[in-house]
C-alpha cells in the first residue's frame, strides 16, 4: 500500500513537472528568438485622402448577448475607430434577450447619424452561440478584413491602422493583439487574473509566433483575412472554444498568424468568483474539445516534430487541473507513510514539490512582467495567490475536462460585466461542497506536515487549503447575495445601469 501511495503521488508529481518544464522551455523559446518579437507591418498605413482609398474594407464585428452594462462603452469605443468611414462597416450581433436591444438599436442609429456604416443583426435564434452569430454576420460582411471585438473590450482608435498593413503580405491569414486590464488593481482576484492572462499573451502567445509555432486567435482583440476564416472551414460551434478551433484550422491549411505584443485592447476581468469559475469552465472545457477534434489531424499534419509537440501542450494545459486536485488529496498518505526521518528523505519527496511547483511558474510569470517593463517582484509576490486560486479552480475544471472528454459542443454560458457604472449582475452557480471538503482535507496535510517534519510540504499543503477555502468561501457569499437579490425586485434603473 505504501509503494501503491508514493508510486502515484511521484507519477502525477511527475506530470505537473512536465508541464512546468514546458513553461520553462517556452521562456527560453522567447529569450532565443527575442529578436522576432516585434514584427513590423509590411506596409506602414499613412492618413491621407489618396493613401485611404487604398486601404482594404474592414467589418468590425460585435458580438451581443444580454450586455446592457457595457454595449453603450463598446459600440461608442469602435464608433472611434482612426479609419476611412467609406472603407469600414460596424456589425452589431445581438443575439440579446434583454434590454441590450433598445440600447443596441439606439447607438447604431446615433452611429449612423454620424455617418458611420453601423448594421444592427439579429438572428432568428441562437444556434451555435457566439461562434453560429460571427458566422452569420459574415454571409452579408462588406469587409474582406474582419476584426472581432468582445462586449467587455474598448476598442482602441489606432487599432486598425497599426495591424492592417501586415495584410499586404498574402499569406498572412489573422494578427491578434495583446488585452489590457482596465481592472487589474481592483483586488487580488482580478491582480492574479491579470498575471495569468499577461503569461499567455506576453510569453505563450509571443514565443509560439516567434519560434514559427501555432498559437491562436484569442477570440477577440484580433483581425482576420476572410478569406483565411472561408478556406478552413469558417466559424463552427461544434467546441466551445471556436477561436482556437478555427485557429488551428486556418494554421494547419497553411496560412500565418502575427501576434502583435505593443497593440493593446484594454479589457475587463471578471470580479466576482463565480463568473470566474463560468469563464474557466467554458474555456476548460472548450479547449478539451478542441484537442479531442483536432490532435488526430495534428498528428498526421506534415508540419514537423517540433510544431507537432508544442501544439499537444498547447492543447492540453487543462489536465494540469485534474492532477493538482489528485495531488492534493495524495499529499496526505504521502506525508503520512514517508515521515522525513532524515535530510535524504526530505529531498525526495519534499524538494521536488517545491521546486516543481514553484521554480517555472515564477520564472515564466517574471518573464511577463518584466515584458510590460515590471519589476519582477511582483510576480514573485503574487505566486502564492496564483498557485492557491489554481488549486481553488481545479474541482471545476475538473469537471470541465472531464465533459469536454466526454461531450461536444453544449451551452455557450457567457462571463457577465460590470460595465463603467458598476452595474449588478448575477451568475448562478452550484454551491461548492467539493471545495470545502477538499479545503479540510489539505488542512490535516498540513498538521501531518508539521508531525512528520516535512517543512518543504508545509507551504505548499498551505496554499492547497487557502485555494479551496478562498474559492469555496467567495462562491458561498456570492451565490447567498444572489438568492437574496433573486427575492427582492430592484429598484428602477437607466437601462444602461441593470442586468439580469
Amino acid at each position: 500500500m505504501t509503494l501503491l501511495f508514493v508510486g502515484l503521488y511521484f507519477a502525477v508529481l511527475l506530470a505537473l513537472c512536465s508541464y512546468g518544464v514546458h513553461r520553462a522551455h517556452l521562456v527560453y523559446l522567447l529569450w532565443r528568438y527575442r529578436d522576432r518579437t516585434q514584427p513590423k507591418a509590411l506596409v506602414a498605413l499613412a492618413s491621407g485622402d489618396e493613401a485611404d482609398s487604398c486601404l482594404p474594407h474592414v467589418t468590425i464585428q460585435l458580438p451581443l448577448y444580454n450586455e446592457a452594462t457595457v454595449v453603450d462603452r463598446l459600440l461608442g469605443a469602435a464608433g472611434t475607430m482612426d479609419y476611412p468611414r467609406s472603407r469600414l462597416e460596424l456589425q452589431i450581433l445581438d443575439d440579446s434577450s434583454d434590454e441590450t436591444r433598445v440600447i443596441a438599436q439606439r447607438k447604431v442609429q446615433e452611429l449612423r447619424d454620424m455617418g458611420i456604416d453601423a448594421v444592427y443583426v439579429r438572428r432568428p435564434n441562437r444556434q451555435g452561440y457566439k461562434a453560429g452569430a460571427l458566422d452569420y454576420g459574415l454571409a452579408t460582411a462588406k469587409g474582406e478584413l474582419v476584426a472581432v471585438f468582445d462586449a467587455d473590450f474598448v476598442p482602441q482608435p489606432g487599432f486598425l491602422r497599426a495591424v492592417v498593413g501586415h495584410f499586404a503580405d498574402p499569406k498572412i491569414g489573422m494578427v491578434q493583439t495583446r488585452w489590457g486590464h482596465m481592472n487589474r488593481d481592483h483586488s487580488l482576484l482580478t491582480g492574479v487574473q491579470a498575471l495569468m492572462l499577461d503569461g499567455h499573451h506576453l510569453v505563450e502567445n509571443r514565443a509560439r509566433f516567434a519560434s514559427d509555432c501555432f498559437f491562436n486567435f484569442s477570440g477577440t482583440g484580433g483581425i482576420w483575412r476572410r478569406a483565411a476564416i472561408d478556406s478552413a472551414g469558417g466559424w463552427q460551434h461544434d467546441t466551445l472554444t471556436e477561436d482556437l478551433d478555427l485557429s488551428y484550422r486556418a494554421q494547419l491549411a497553411g496560412w500565418k498568424f502575427v501576434y502583435r505584443g505593443d497593440v493593446v485592447t484594454p479589457s475587463e476581468l471578471p470580479e466576482d468568483m463565480s463568473a470566474l469559475r463560468a469563464q474557466q469552465y467554458r474555456w476548460a472545457k472548450g479547449t478539451v474539445q478542441t484537442a479531442r477534434k483536432l490532435l488526430p489531424v495534428i498528428m498526421k499534419a506534415d508540419i514537423g516534430e517540433r510544431r507537432r509537440l508544442e501544439a499537444m501542450f498547447h492543447l492540453t494545459p487543462h489536465f494540469a487541473y485534474p492532477l493538482m486536485m489528485l495531488l492534493s488529496v495524495l499529499l496526505l498518505p504521502a506525508l503520512w507513510v514517508m515521515p522525513a526521518t532524515d535530510f535524504r528523505t526530505m529531498l525526495v519527496i519534499d524538494l521536488p514539490l517545491c521546486i516543481g511547483a514553484t521554480g517555472s511558474l515564477i520564472t515564466f510569470y517574471a518573464a511577463a512582467e518584466r515584458a510590460q517593463g515590471r519589476g519582477v517582484w511582483g510576480a514573485v509576490k503574487r505566486m502564492p495567490a496564483l498557485i492557491a486560486l489554481g488549486a481553488g479552480l481545479s474541482p471545476h475544471l475538473t469537471k470541465a475536462v472531464f465533459e469536454g472528454m466526454r461531450a461536444m459542443a453544449g451551452e455557450f454560458v457567457r462571463t457577465p460585466k460590470r460595465g463603467e457604472n458598476r452595474g449588478r449582475y448575477r451568475q448562478r452557480a452550484q454551491l461548492p461542497l467539493v471545495e470545502t471538503m477538499l479545503a479540510a482535507v489539505s488542512i490535516v496535510s498540513v498538521v501531518v506536515a508539521f508531525q512528520t517534519s516535512h517543512w518543504f510540504a508545509i507551504p505548499f499543503a498551505g496554499l492547497f487549503a487557502w485555494g479551496y477555502g478562498y474559492v469555496a468561501s467567495r462562491v458561498f457569499v456570492e451565490q447567498l447575495q444572489a438568492r437574496r437579490d433573486s427575492l427582492v425586485p430592484a429598484a428602477p434603473t437607466q437601462p444602461e445601469a441593470r442586468w439580469t
